[in-house]
């Protein structure tokens, strides 16, 4: 059975299953589903709508599941999901999707969102992602899997950011942020690749020089972009990673952050 509180509130109609934890005067709505071993701390709020996996922790003060900030909302049923093994830090606030954005904002797995990060609705966040403090993303955003964003910075509507790629913090992110590279500033640009990501993610060498050359006839050749990725794609054919870069690319609805050309110079494939 689940270990309630006796002050937390939890509605009939939320599903609890085994080995759920509860604290102190926290709020679970109906049309709450929470999974196996998940704790939730003291103080935070699950509101309808919302499915949460197993092995989550959830600190106090959360805000799980609430209505949308986006004025376009009108009561519609929308959903939440977060998948397994999540940590939810202090103060963090999720929100659930909107009819215009699909319906569902989602939250993969083994993710860590720090202290006041926000996720606004429509989102999809893959899996092993961090949020570090504070940071925050609008709506309909993508963040794939293995990215991190750091604290205090904010990615505008619509935009993704790839799989591994590195925002520093403090960003104002405006455009889509490429797979596996680092990006800074406001408004974000493209520093270079996130090498010193790859190599502690155990990216074999052969594909991080691989990235290199791609990285240098995307952004720092003499050919258009277009061209530059059907360059990339004739010397580089079957190598998934190259694939996931060029897909990320040529499906760009806002368009791609730009580049830094004096990191650039200085970077040329170095750390």
């Amino acid at each position: 059975m689940a270990d309630i509180h006796p002050t937390a509130i939890v509605h009939p109609q939320a599903e609890l299953a085994p080995e759920v934890s509860v604290g102190p005067y926290s709020i679970i709505e109906a049309g709450v589903s929470i999974g196996t071993a998940t704790q939730i701390g003291p103080h935070v709020v699950i509101k309808k709508f919302t499915t949460i996996g197993e092995r989550c922790h959830i600190f106090q003060f959360a805000s799980i599941g609430e209505i949308p900030q986006d004025l376009k909302f009108r009561g519609e049923e929308s959903q939440l999901v977060i998948g397994n093994d999540n940590i939810i830090r202090e103060g963090a606030t999720i929100h659930r999707g909107t009819a215009g954005g699909g319906g569902l904002t989602k939250i993969g797995n083994s993710n860590l969102l720090m202290a006041y990060t926000h996720v606004a609705h429509d989102c999809h966040i893959g899996s092993r992602v961090i949020m570090a403090n504070a940071a925050t993303l609008a709506g309909h955003i993508t963040v794939e899997d293995n990215a991190i964003l750091g604290g205090l910075s904010a990615v505008h509507q619509f935009c993704r950011v790839g799989t591994h790629a590195f925002v520093g913090g403090c960003s104002a992110v405006a455009r889509d942020i490429p797979p596996y590279c680092m990006a800074m500033g406001n408004r974000a640009k493209i520093l270079g690749l996130n090498l010193v990501g790859l190599k502690r993610q155990g990216f074999p060498s052969p594909t991080i020089e691989a990235l290199k050359n791609a990285y240098g006839l995307l952004f720092n050749s003499e050919f258009t972009l277009k061209e530059a990725v059907t360059q990339v794609r004739q010397l580089f054919p079957h190598l998934p990673e190259i694939g996931k870069l060029l897909t990320f690319i040529e499906a760009s609805d806002r368009g791609l952050a730009p580049v830094d050309v004096r990191e650039n110079r200085s970077h040329r494939g170095k750390e």
